[in-house]
């Protein structure tokens, strides 16, 4: 993994949870990071303009008191999203208070300044810009960008149209830097796939969106996991930039999905009035059907102060603990949960490799990232070991049952 080491060692799953615009809010980068994933949020999400210091500060806060808490696993970094266009009237102020609180990822979009860059190099921050072809890439590392997204063919929101096999294969032949990938992941074994391809980490934003903690509409969710890939819709009407659309919300919204108009790019505008173009058009890439579930947040319980056993668990005893947490339960007259950990219709999860890392349950957010499919998910296991150190896997696919 090419990520910085300070950044690498604190994942428990190479996994960054894609800045959603609208969607993404503290609950939701907080939940990710504390389940081992790199949460972010686009910084226009916080409106007004004065509401983004307090995200910074409670995300900032509560990452801290749990780190400090749990020294052993600490949480994962979070990241901002900025986007650089000349159109957002925010990002002088925004990039200011990521300076300030030392945002530890910043995730740049539509536009590379080298000006952005140095300010969030000057306190040690990473920069990753997203891209959707060649020329892009070169673009934003030749304006000091460290790393780069590969937005590939089914990505949710702006995407672009190149196979994510095509678009790492040619950014490998120059780049050996950070990349992460996106397009159409969500489950572990497409985690697995794009760590084949030659990415470092996936980049995942569809399946988050039918969490209790995104900020999205009971509507929106469900549709996410009533959704399939022929549901999706690539066009540039709505922003002026091409994206990956949600079929029912453009019906609901009274326009035939098959008969688009096309939009003058240069009419793409992120000022603060953007969020109006979104709130009624829901983004989502081909990926949604993986998602068989809106994923709610499990009851409250106690861990050494963390949330209860049978969603984060650990070490060898993890069944008896687990057994342990759903008699409790019981005895309290509360709904017992799931009989080892896991919810039943996501039995399988990517883990570190349990002999050498200890396994460590995710939280709500990251629970859907696995498959149901238990011939893909031994195939991916087995196919891990071969290429890991000293013949183990290190991701790989487990059976909680």
């Amino acid at each position: 993994m090419s990520l910085p080491a300070r950044i690498a060692s604190r994942l428990r799953l190479p996994v960054i949870g894609a800045p959603l615009f609208i969607v993404s809010n503290p609950d939701l980068v907080i939940a990710q990071c504390l389940s081992g994933v790199i949460g972010s949020f686009p910084s226009l999400n916080a409106r007004p303009a004065e509401k983004l210091e307090e995200w910074l500060i409670r995300i900032t806060e509560t990452l801290a008191a749990y780190d400090e808490a749990h020294p052993d696993a600490p949480s994962a970094p979070f990241a901002v999203n900025q986007i650089v266009h000349k159109t957002n009237d925010r990002l002088a102020h925004d990039l200011e208070l990521c300076v300030k609180y030392k945002v530890p990822v910043v995730i740049t979009s539509l536009g590379a300044r080298r000006d952005v860059n140095d300010a969030i190099h000057s306190y040690g921050g990473i920069v990753l810009h997203d891209i959707i072809n060649i020329n892009f890439a070169k673009k934003a590392l030749d304006k000091g960008a460290d790393g780069l997204i590969a937005v590939a063919a089914g990505a949710g929101g702006h995407a672009g149209t190149t196979s994510p096999f095509a678009l790492i294969a040619e950014i490998r032949a120059f780049f050996d830097g950070p990349l992460a990938l996106s397009g159409a992941i969500a489950t572990g074994a497409g985690i697995l796939a794009a760590e084949a391809a030659g990415a470092d980490v996936a980049y995942i934003g569809s399946a988050f969106i039918a969490t209790e903690e995104a900020n999205a509409a009971e509507a929106y969710k469900q549709s996410i996991v009533n959704g399939a890939a022929a549901d999706i819709v690539y066009t540039n009407l709505f922003t002026g930039v091409h994206g990956n659309y949600l079929r029912a919300s453009i019906e609901a919204a009274g326009m035939d999905p098959d008969a688009l108009p096309h939009s003058d790019p240069t009419r793409m505008n992120f000022s603060s009035g953007l969020a109006k173009a979104w709130r009624d058009i829901w983004g989502a890439g081909q990926g949604v059907g993986s998602v068989r579930a809106v994923v709610l947040q499990p009851p409250r319980g106690s861990r050494n102060g963390m949330r209860n056993m049978w969603r984060l668990g650990g070490g060898w005893g993890w069944r008896r603990k687990a057994r342990k947490a759903r008699k409790a339960r019981k005895a309290r007259g509360s709904a017992p949960g799931p009989r080892w950990g896991c919810r039943p219709q996501t039995p399988f999860y990517l883990f570190r490799d349990r002999h050498r890392h200890g396994a460590r349950w995710p939280n709500s957010t990251t629970r859907k990232i696995g498959t149901e499919d238990s011939r893909r998910a031994a195939l991916a296991t087995a196919a891990a070991r071969r290429r890991g150190s000293r013949g183990r896997a290190p991701w790989s696919a487990k059976l909680l049952l």
